[in-house]
């Protein structure tokens, strides 16, 4: 008998994944939330622009609700942004928040649920736990199949020019997730790949977490996994296949759920200088040191990349090492076949930059400790290398 070590495990009550629920948001509201009268929908420009926006609203006017849309987030959300969109809501007097969006939509939606109604100041929330009281009904629709912010309980504030602070709390859970394909239409195969790379990544940080790894993080991990990389050439290549974006966005949830609970490590603090810095989008920053992090902690985790590489490369075969340097080759080969940038030199960063990234990666305490080895500033310059 295998004896599990105790563990907690957290995630978002209500989950509909099916193509073209958004449609019926009224509906679904009315069932969950009777009471709510006043929608915030928060949006970005660009999504805001699609025309996507406007079956969901109209669903949720038919079934009574008065709506407004705040439709001004931008990506990597800066503090400003986020006090603006809470005093949107106010002025408004939303009784529920609809996050409809990427990451960053769901991210300020999440903030906006916990401080509209509460006098706690912004700079007295960041960190775990620090959140207080209750926060407004929260209904996350993702719109790319990556963050899976819709099931996280974090979201991250840009708190200076390349610097981020995270808030993550249980009162960030939304109540209901809605997962529809038929808004993920028009992404472009570019986005569609950086996105779908970073939900792996999730998925593959999850299983191999130092800490809080669980029987069912490593569940939902493969099975996110599974979905993931059979699903994300496909979708490259054709972006109006609504049955493999349908499975993208489920694999990202799936993801989304297992980094919630066994968080994330060395690839996303590799990956968030890039990001601060150099404004690359998340998911191309985590593919760009993906390949090189899981080289690096081949020495350590190399039995639990080999069980990963069984779902990505199942003809995978040979050794441990040989099995967990597959992963490796497959993941690099996800970003050439589908197109977008692997190298560091292509998204303008130069040599010289190289020592400043190896600086700022350091100050990830929180993500650092959580990789199956342990990161020197000395190995995460040699990783940046090899990424250049």
């Amino acid at each position: 008998m295998t004896d599990f070590p105790a563990f907690s495990f957290s995630t978002v009550p209500h989950i509909v994944s099916e193509s073209g629920a958004a449609g019926r948001l009224g509906e679904h509201i009315a069932q969950r939330f009777p009471d709510a009268r006043r929608a915030l929908l928060v949006t970005d420009p660009g999504f805001l622009r699609t025309g996507l926006v406007d079956a969901p609203a109209a669903s949720l006017r038919t079934a009574g609700l008065t709506v407004e849309v705040y439709a001004q987030v931008m990506a990597d959300p800066p503090e400003t942004v986020v006090l603006e969109a809470v005093a949107a809501a106010r002025k408004f007097r939303c009784d529920i928040v609809i996050g409809l969006g990427g990451g960053s939509s769901m991210d300020v939606a999440k903030l906006i649920a916990v401080l509209a109604n509460s006098g706690q100041p912004i700079s007295t929330i960041y960190g775990i736990g620090n959140v207080k009281g209750s926060r407004l009904p929260l209904v996350q629709i993702p719109t790319t199949a990556g963050t899976g912010s819709e099931v996280t309980n974090i979201a991250i504030v840009t708190t200076g020019a390349t610097t981020k602070m995270g808030v993550v709390a249980p009162q960030l859970y939304a109540d209901l997730a809605l997962l529809d394909a038929e808004l993920t239409l028009g992404l472009p195969s570019a986005v569609t790949a950086a996105t779908g790379i970073d939900a792996m990544v999730h998925a593959i940080e999850a299983y191999t977490s130092k800490h809080k790894k669980n029987p069912l993080s490593d569940l939902l991990a493969r099975q996110a996994l599974a979905l993931l990389s059979a699903n994300l050439i496909p979708v490259c290549e054709n972006g109006r296949n609504l049955a493999a974006r349908q499975a993208m966005l489920l694999g990202a949830l799936l993801a989304g759920q297992a980094f919630s609970n066994a968080p994330v490590a060395a690839v996303h603090a590799l990956a968030y200088p890039i990001g601060g810095i150099f404004h690359v989008p998340h998911g191309l920053s985590n593919s760009l040191v993906l390949p090189h992090v899981l080289r690096f902690n081949a020495p350590e985790a190399a039995p639990l990349y080999a069980e990963l590489a069984e779902i990505v490369v199942p003809a995978a075969s040979g050794s441990l090492e040989a099995r967990a340097e597959a992963l490796a080759v497959a993941m690099q080969q996800i970003a050439t076949v589908t197109g977008i940038e692997r190298t560091l030199q292509q998204v303008g960063i130069q040599a010289s930059d190289l020592d400043r990234l190896a600086d700022e990666a350091m100050l990830q305490t929180r993500l650092l400790g959580n990789n199956p080895r342990t990161v020197t500033r000395t190995d995460a310059r040699a990783i940046y290398a090899a990424a250049f």
